[in-house]
């Protein structure tokens, strides 16, 4: 199956699309973008399509970052994959952005800690077990302070690899020899990530996808103060 995965979920603009059958990514773009990721996720599509020679029909489905993230990066990217879908009559998947990130370092071996900026000193993150080949999730995804995940890792985790565009500033402010950070391709999302996550998820109807945010957005607090 062909699966085209797309990420926009942060600053980076990611498309790529992975021959399951054969294991090979046939092509693959990343873009850290200042524009927003409307005016560039689908002209990367199309570009990543026609260099792989292929056309949007031979597609079996996609698979989409769906949260935690940019509130407008992640409904960006979700509504463009349901849009393809529906139009081409295929079916995808939402995965997790931070277990794209894991599955960007599936190589290592050992727990993978993915870790991105929230706001302030909370961060979204997620820990999971690599072999190698597959990863596990080891703890629920949540929105936690630094020092609540640093204490996690110190007293549940040996060592660890931390990936995320908040692991560099997390690795610099509780600087320890069990923590090693990923290298910079592995470091930010990417659509390589989300298609290896998605190959093993259950595509479904493209009105089931949905964006996973980890906590309420501003217009559900608002709605809850008003109420109080």
């Amino acid at each position: 199956m062909l699966l085209l995965g797309i990420d926009t979920s942060g600053k980076t603009a990611s498309a790529a699309i992975f021959d399951s059958e054969n294991e090979l990514f046939l092509a693959q773009t990343t873009v850290y973008t200042q524009k927003t990721h409307s005016q560039v996720i689908m002209p990367i599509v199309k570009d990543i399509m026609a260099q792989a020679g292929k056309e949007l029909s031979d597609l079996g489905g996609i698979a989409v970052a769906n949260g935690p993230g940019s509130y407008t990066g992640l409904r960006i990217g979700v509504a463009a994959v349901k849009a393809l879908c529906f139009g081409l009559g295929i079916k995808c998947c939402g995965v997790s952005t931070l277990l794209g990130l894991a599955c960007n370092n599936l190589a290592y071996k050992g727990h993978i800690c993915a870790i991105m900026k929230a706001r302030g000193e909370l961060v979204y993150t997620c820990t999971y077990r690599s072999d190698g080949y597959c990863v596990e999730q080891v703890t629920d995804e949540q929105i936690i302070s630094r020092d609540e995940l640093a204490e996690y890792l110190a007293f549940n985790v040996k060592e660890a690899m931390l990936c995320g565009d908040g692991a560099a500033d997390f690795y610099n402010a509780y600087s320890s020899p069990a923590f090693i950070i990923a290298p910079p391709q592995g470091r930010l999302q990417s659509a390589v990530g989300v298609c290896l996550a998605g190959i093993s998820k259950k595509l479904s109807e493209p009105d089931q996808l949905e964006v996973s945010y980890l906590q309420k957005v501003k217009a559900e607090k608002d709605l809850e103060n008003k109420n109080k």
